[in-house]
């Protein structure tokens, strides 16, 4: 057994993480999660790839979904808070995410002058309509709000310690998690406790990348089903406290031995919902079905 140490959701999608101690599931994953997406005057979706200061946008949504707040996180910046009533009666455009075509919801031109100001580029932000019908590849089918793909992304604590000696190996510091963007992070319960269905807390949790071999889990009163491994891009080279590239770590060292035939580097894994319902810090992962990890 396992058990969820942290929930992560990132309203707007490229800016900062909120946790959380509690969230629902919903079918493109959790409340509010890539929900919202800043755009360029084309629709093209801005990431952290180009517009690394995203990460020093913190947004938080009320319980049901009607108010956005963004703050900044820069010390001295001098941006004031932007509060938004959301709207999802606006006339809809298209959007561009990797060069697939969706519809977004305009929020209106205080937003877009607050994002301008602070990226030094025109923006605007879009929400995801309520009638998005976005289906998301890999083994098990699902939908997504505007994350890069599955609704889910799991890691565990024992993956990061690991990447973490890898990197001390080469004098390199222990990054934090939020360079990968985590909805889920799980960690081993202590040895010899027992979970909910009695069992010695197993070993799988405290080894590296064993989240690569879930293909069913139930988290709380959730089913997850696996999609695929993440395949880690520029994003993880951004400080996310600094809103800049920090260098090579941690692609030069994944390069090292996460490099699969799926293409890329990968750390993590995809999934997507197949029961929605309530998640909290401290619910016990319970795998329902293992398979082998992709290579």
């Amino acid at each position: 057994m396992a058990t969820v140490v942290d929930l992560i959701t990132y309203p707007v999608k490229g800016c900062a993480g909120t946790s959380v101690d509690s969230t629902h599931l919903t079918p493109a994953g959790l409340a509010h999660d890539r929900s919202f997406m800043v755009v360029d005057v084309d629709g093209v979706f801005r990431t952290q790839r180009r517009d690394p200061r995203l990460a020093l946008v913190l947004p938080t949504v009320s319980a049901d979904g009607g108010r956005l707040t963004l703050v900044s996180t820069e010390p001295d910046s001098g941006h004031g808070a932007l509060h938004l009533d959301v709207t999802t009666s606006a006339p809809r455009r298209d959007v561009d995410l990797f060069g697939a075509t969706y519809q977004g919801i305009d929020q209106g031109d205080e937003a877009a002058a607050w994002l301008t100001e602070f990226l030094g580029a025109p923006s605007r932000l879009v929400r995801v309509p309520p009638e998005h019908d976005r289906q998301t590849d890999g083994l098990t089918p699902g939908t997504s709000g505007y994350a890069d793909s599955s609704a889910v992304h799991l890691l565990s604590r024992a993956s990061l310690a690991h990447l973490h000696a890898r990197l001390a190996e080469r004098g390199a510091p222990p990054l934090a998690v939020d360079r990968f963007r985590p909805n889920i992070v799980i960690d081993s319960l202590p040895e010899g406790t027992r979970g909910s269905r009695g069992e010695r807390a197993a070993d799988w949790a405290s080894e590296p990348h064993a989240e690569d071999r879930i293909r069913r889990a139930t988290i709380g009163a959730a089913e997850l089903g696996y999609t695929k491994l993440a395949v880690r891009c520029a994003v993880t080279l951004v400080d996310q406290e600094a809103g800049a590239r920090g260098g090579p770590e941690p692609l030069r060292t994944l390069a090292d031995y996460r490099r699969f035939s799926v293409g890329g580097v990968v750390f993590g894994t995809k999934f997507a919902v197949v029961r929605p319902g309530k998640l909290s810090v401290g619910d016990e992962v319970a795998v329902e079905e293992w398979g082998e990890a992709e290579r």
